[in-house]
């Protein structure tokens, strides 16, 4: 048995996966930021361990089938903490990825640095996300923060209250801006630059790769057998991709939540003034000799939220807004919705850019403004998969679509017409605690390979949405001539 944890922004996962990669049990917990008096939201590090220990040690009291042979664990990116490197006590609260207390810090950072040679080595552009940002904002914050400390990504220090040991995976080492993802190495010159010690990261692992055994206490409490192996699965985004499969060049992992995520993979090569224009971020991909590409859209799925709370009289079920499409025809609505009610990002980041309607009428209702809405977010999809589809070199055929966007079988036959490729929806309930799993299920022996496991077709029953011919032609020529034309006027 395997045990994989998703340490995500909103909810702690565990779940619990038998050796042909079913999900025989789960728990969930809410994972509960705090607000301090100053205004920074934070974690709490040992309300995070308390909350992540009882999870496993319910699987295991449950577990029947079989000793948990290994531990599995993907988070969200950039968030994290100091912990003091020889004794290893908390030395902060976890400061999440979207807190922006250290806006100011990335600036700084831009200021000081090449902008595009550090993108060449990190796949990233400088942001107030980044590990590097926010370790600035504490040193000057509390100036001795950093001595004796190490920085660890919330998998990493999940990892570490297991193991004993310290260890920090590449996909999310990459997320601190100080990792070189082509040498596979902490940035020491950037660091310096910064006067901060490379020893203030802790060794960089690949995938796949252990970083220590549950240590004998840790064990005993939580019912585990002393030597339990534990992974670091990074990135929850891409540890959710080898969930679906999508670890062959041409194919790609659609998230679609609250914010909407592509990932897809292609060949190790140095990335170049094309990539960096793009907008897209890239990174070590798990495969070996692999990249990964990543776009993102952050208020999707918020967007049909924030229009069915406006425009609904009473608090409007979801049933009830599958009717209101089943009440429009099939097709473009005849409205231009620019999405970005919380910004823009790949292919062209601004998180400034407004949102806007465009071409409205007396006669469009309440079905036409929901499909306007999911017709703008398909063609901001659009414009990331093209655009991956240039720096990647290659087609992409086919995308593999998860997340609580999928129950909407309009939006998703809507986004095969727009992109004009096939979108397969996997019965797999959990994508990130399946990677989670796949990853210490390859660490262990398990899988041979990465490729082996997604050969394997973990929980491959799925629905099929291919495009139409006809509504793809008009949908295109609209993308041409009225979604980037408006768009672009927009941003000028």
């Amino acid at each position: 048995m395997i045990v994989g944890l998703d340490i995500g922004t909103t909810n702690l996962k565990a779940g619990l996966f038998d050796e042909t990669g079913n999900l025989v049990r789960s728990v969930h917990r809410p994972n509960e930021s705090r607000l301090h008096p100053d205004g920074i939201v934070y974690y709490d590090p040992d309300r995070l361990w308390a909350n992540v220990s009882a999870m496993i040690a319910q699987l295991a009291e449950d577990n029947e089938s079989g000793a948990i042979r290994s531990i599995g664990i993907t988070s969200m990116a950039e968030s994290g903490l100091l912990v003091d490197r020889a004794t290893g006590q908390v030395k902060s609260a976890i400061l999440p990825w979207f807190e922006r207390c250290s806006i100011r810090q990335a600036r700084l950072v831009e200021d000081e640095i090449d902008v595009f040679e550090h993108f060449r080595q990190t796949g990233l552009r400088p942001s107030f996300k980044h590990g590097l940002s926010k370790l600035l904002w504490l040193k000057e914050r509390h100036p001795d923060a950093l001595r004796s400390s190490v920085w660890l990504s919330v998998s990493s220090y999940i990892a570490f209250r297991l193991t004993g040991k310290m260890a920090e995976e590449y996909t999310l080492a990459a997320r601190t801006y100080a990792f070189r993802i082509m040498d596979k190495q902490w940035d020491a010159a950037l660091l310096r630059h910064f006067d901060m010690e490379e020893s203030l990261f802790p060794p960089a692992i690949p995938s796949g790769e252990p970083t220590g055994r549950v240590t004998g206490s840790v064990a005993r409490a939580l019912g585990l057998n002393a030597g339990t192996t534990v992974f670091q699965a990074g990135h929850d985004h891409v540890c959710a991709s080898l969930a679906v499969g999508a670890v062959h060049a041409g194919d790609v992992y659609n998230s679609m939540g609250t914010a909407e995520t592509m990932v897809g993979v292609f060949p190790v090569r140095t990335l170049t003034e094309a990539d960096y224009a793009c907008g897209l971020s890239f990174g070590l991909h798990p495969v070996s000799n692999r990249l990964y590409w990543m776009g993102g859209h952050s208020y999707s799925g918020g967007s049909v939220e924030w229009l069915r709370e406006l425009i609904g009289v009473e608090q409007v079920g979801y049933e009830e807004v599958l009717g209101w499409l089943d009440g429009v025809p099939a097709g473009p609505s005849g409205i231009v919705f620019l999405p970005y009610l919380a910004g823009s990002g790949a292919p062209l980041p601004d998180s400034q850019a407004k949102a806007a309607f465009i071409s409205l009428t007396a006669r469009h209702g309440k079905g036409d403004l929901l499909r306007a809405v999911l017709e703008g977010n398909a063609y901001q999809m659009e414009a990331i998969r093209r655009c991956a589809e240039s720096v990647s070199g290659g087609r992409i055929r086919l995308m593999r679509v998860v997340g609580g966007g999928t129950r909407n079988r309009h939006w998703l036959q809507l986004k095969a017409d727009v992109s004009g490729i096939a979108l397969e929806v996997p019965d797999i309930p959990e994508a990130a605690l399946a990677g989670a799993a796949i990853t210490a299920g390859v660490g262990c022996g398990l899988y041979a390979s990465y490729e082996e496991a997604a050969a394997g077709g973990t929980g491959y029953g799925k629905l099929v949405y291919t495009p139409d011919a006809k509504r793809h032609k008009l949908y295109s020529s609209l993308y041409e001539g009225q979604y980037l034309k408006y768009r672009d006027m927009l941003r000028s």
